[in-house]
């Protein structure tokens, strides 16, 4: 028999983080813990009201589903019987965590997966003036970040990315438009990307509308967020994007993440790795997607005025001295 309890934690942020959908100034996460013989696993997540989560509506989750966890399910029975979301991400987290604890293992070792020394990631700059935006991107670089994710809206496009651009013209940067943009201009606005020399172009249109795409001539690749949960959607988006966003609240956990990444590089796609905001927890749970993606973009927890303790080591732009 195992217990297991979960409950709700938020953790303030130092600078608001703003994007197309809205501003966060702290990050709400759910957290759940499962033990077995006096060992403990423990797994994160963050309910993302875009698709219909919330802390509630997770929490109710995870009730449903104690008698189960409680009977010993399995990380793949559970990925059988519960839906892809943060729920079952939090609980996949947890059960890869007492395993690795029972086995003596470590996550890398469990999954097979070899660890790199350190990780290269995304530095995020959220919407703001093309003033503060240029600003913040010079300062992640002069920290040591080499890969910038700009968030943009529907608005001052090429206002914010000529000034970025300026700011940092060494810089790799990617663009994340969060579903804000419509196929009309589309191309224009791919245009400009490209001639300012950016090497990914994030979402651009809503998940629902994305059949413009469908053989849409780019000059740069188009990576599939808010459009991949998990390998069920893949067969739609073969003729719209070149790239899939793996985060393990969508996908449901690191069991359904690690098929999606196989099943999408054997189907041509590149990968990235993402996150949302939360803490050192979460990012753990996702390390082995790491070496097998183009862009990694796991600095959630680099958003907050304090992070898990203990956590993860983070410089800027990079996640260094990582355990095999």
């Amino acid at each position: 028999m195992r217990d297991m309890r979960f409950y709700p934690e938020a953790w303030p942020l130092h600078t608001a983080f703003v994007i197309a959908r809205g501003s966060r100034t702290e990050a709400r996460v759910v957290v759940v813990e499962i033990e077995q013989q006096d060992v403990r696993g423990i797994g994160e997540c963050t309910p993302y009201p875009r698709y219909g989560e919330s802390e509630e509506s997770v929490m109710a989750q995870l009730a449903e589903m104690a008698p189960a966890i409680a009977q010993g399910m399995t990380r793949e029975q559970l990925r059988v019987q519960m839906p892809a979301g943060a729920a079952r991400n939090a609980l996949d987290s947890a059960l890869w965590d007492l395993e690795c604890r029972l086995h003596g293992q470590s996550l890398w070792q469990r999954s097979g997966v070899t660890a790199p020394a350190h990780i290269r990631m995304a530095q995020t700059v959220s919407i703001g003036t093309p003033e503060a935006m240029a600003f913040a991107a010079r300062e992640l670089e002069q920290q040591g970040a080499t890969l910038l994710k700009i968030k943009l809206d529907d608005h001052y496009i090429s206002e914010r990315l000529v000034a970025i651009r300026a700011a940092v013209p060494q810089a790799t940067l990617i663009v994340d438009a969060n579903e804000s943009w419509q196929a009309e201009g589309l191309a224009a606005r791919c245009q400009l990307l490209a001639d300012l020399g950016v090497a990914m172009l994030e979402q651009p249109l809503p998940a629902g509308d994305d059949a413009a795409l469908e053989h849409f001539i780019h000059p740069l690749p188009i990576c599939a967020d808010e459009s991949c949960h998990t390998r069920a959607d893949l067969p739609r988006l073969a003729q719209r994007y070149q790239m899939v966003n793996i985060k393990l609240d969508k996908t449901g956990g690191l069991t359904e993440a690690l098929a999606l990444a196989q099943a999408a590089r054997e189907q041509g796609f590149a990968i990235m790795l993402g996150c949302m905001l939360c803490t050192s927890r979460a990012i753990s749970a996702a390390l082995p997607l790491a070496p097998a993606a183009r862009f990694v973009d796991l600095d959630g927890p680099t958003w907050l005025a304090r992070d898990v303790e203990p956590g993860l080591a983070f410089e800027c732009g990079a996640i260094v001295d990582i355990a095999p």
